[in-house]
């Protein structure tokens, strides 16, 4: 095998910022290499320079063995080079086909060939498993399908080179499943795969090689790849043991905060009952499409609850209405963090002041400066990374772009935290930053109750797990009592109907 791809002392400086110090590795033809490390650690410049996106102050790119110096991205695609990115490059508003063959539209006498289009688009969907109408408008699907899309595009290209960033981070388990045959499958074919992912399973699974780059700096190569491995990687990414991420902390529960009772709405297909304690953390395990995220809607006023009501320290809270909520004591941090989560170009200082701001409408000449010490409170304790209070949020990592969003509902004094998906995309390091301010907040009294589909963290984090599954509450289960198998028994379409450890039908409690 030669090196398709080869990263030569790359170096890369941004104003007050070393992104990159020197940093080299190759990958193969038929070679899978992981490329993992905390946020900021550099592995998005490099993916970038690779994208033509960046260009290295020092260093060089070679492809086929030969020094490259791409200037835009058009010249990456056309040297057989695709990125999946984490946050898709798509047309939300163009049809699926449009969005696959975007920038490549087959086209007769002068006008796109449509006939041609679909078909081509139907043979990629087919080959990632995907039953889509090519006709279907991209933002109609749910994130796991339209990154399947972003996935179809380079089987399209037929690049040679292809990175994949996070791209399992909102993947059904089907859906990641049918990735990892493609993969498999890419690499038979003499494709030089790299692969940015936290999720360790995978990169066991998965990777030939790791690299692991720390602050910018290449500090471990690993070959071959397994779970033997885990401490070496998790350390050399973090400087910390891998039983230490979760660091879970016992607490006294008060009395309940937040009770469901027969709440039905879109994406339940059974009424749902919840109840949750001041003090407790609870976790919604279930795979993509189970109905967690529609729930917290449903809670939140998002989308319009059809029957049931939501009790809030004993007081019913109105159907579709937020701003009821918000004053309420709830928040919500959403699934997709870059679309509904935060303004992008907007400075941390007014993301973090959305809530709060809501709140405070009848004292408008006194909110720019409390407004922004609040701001700066909330981004010391919480360890917020940024240059400043009025850097843009977008440019920050995945990571402190989720403290911020979680820092927003915490100046607006919330008292129960929904959290879906609260460490998606984020590194090892982040994610332990992130469960510590759960736990400090639970310790404070307030509720949280979050929606993983990464069973070790729900394990991990939870006091207590309720399991969906097509759309209802197939059980609940006490942290004491929970195992991989009891939550995959229930949370699986194909299983049986919902049963306990001892053999009779599981309780669902209020």
């Amino acid at each position: 095998m030669s090196a398709l791809l080869e990263y030569r002392g790359i170096g890369k400086v941004f104003p007050g910022v070393v992104a990159l110090d020197g940093v080299s590795f190759a990958v193969e033809s038929g070679e899978v290499r992981a490329l993992i490390g905390e946020n900021g650690a550099g592995k998005s410049t490099l993916l970038k320079i690779l994208s033509g996106q960046y260009q290295p102050d020092s260093g060089d790119l070679l492809v086929d063995g030969q020094p490259r110096h791409f200037t835009s991205p058009r010249e990456s695609q056309d040297a057989g080079i695709a990125i999946i990115h984490q946050e898709l490059q798509l047309a939300p508003e163009l049809s699926v086909a449009e969005n696959l063959m975007l920038g490549a539209f087959p086209a007769r006498g002068g006008f796109v060939d449509r006939h041609e289009l679909r078909a081509r688009a139907t043979e990629v969907l087919l080959r990632l498993g995907e039953q889509i109408d090519p006709d279907t408008r991209l933002g109609d699907l749910s994130i796991g399908r339209r990154q399947m899309v972003e996935i179809g595009r380079a089987l399209l290209r037929d690049a040679r080179i292809i990175a994949f960033d996070e791209p399992t981070s909102s993947l059904s388990t089907r859906e990641v499943e049918r990735l990892m045959e493609i993969i498999g499958d890419l690499r038979g074919e003499g494709k030089a795969i790299l692969y940015v992912s936290h999720r360790m399973e995978e990169v066991y699974r998965l990777a030939d090689t790791a690299t692991v780059l720390r602050d910018g700096t290449h500090v471990l190569d690993a070959a071959p790849v397994g779970p033997a491995d885990a401490d070496r990687l998790v350390g050399a990414m973090a400087g910390r043991k891998i039983e230490d991420i979760y660091g879970f902390r016992a607490r006294a529960l008060g009395g309940q905060s937040i009770a469901l009772h027969g709440v039905e709405g879109h994406g339940l297909r059974q009424p749902v009952d919840l109840s949750a304690s001041r003090g407790e953390i609870v976790g919604l395990f279930g795979l993509v499409g189970a109905g967690r995220s529609e729930l917290f809607r449903l809670i939140f006023g998002a989308e319009r609850r059809t029957a049931g009501t939501v009790m809030i320290e004993g007081r019913d809270l109105p159907p579709e209405n937020p701003r009821a909520a918000i004053a309420a004591g709830l928040a919500f941090c959403p699934e997709d963090r870059k679309r509904e989560g935060i303004v992008p170009l907007a400075p941390v200082r007014e993301n973090l002041a959305l809530a709060w701001r809501n709140l405070h409408t009848a004292t408008p000449l006194l909110r720019p400066s409390r407004e922004a010490a609040l701001a700066d409170e909330q981004i010391d304790a919480l360890r917020i990374k940024t240059a400043s209070a009025e850097t843009a949020i977008e440019t920050l990592s995945g990571g402190n772009q989720q403290k911020a969003v979680i820092a927003r509902w915490l100046m607006a004094d919330a008292r129960i935290l929904l959290l879906d998906e609260p460490t998606r995309g984020i590194d090892v390091g982040a994610r332990s930053e992130i469960y510590d301010l759960i736990y400090k907040f639970a310790e404070g009294g307030g509720t949280v109750l979050f929606a993983s589909s990464d069973m070790p963290e729900v394990l991990g984090v939870a006091d207590r797990i309720v399991v969906m599954r097509e759309g209802s509450v197939s059980g609940v289960v006490a942290r004491a009592d929970a195992t991989s198998d009891r939550l995959l028994r229930l949370a699986l379409p194909e299983a049986s109907p919902p049963m306990s450890d001892n053999g009779e039908k599981e309780t669902v409690p209020a």
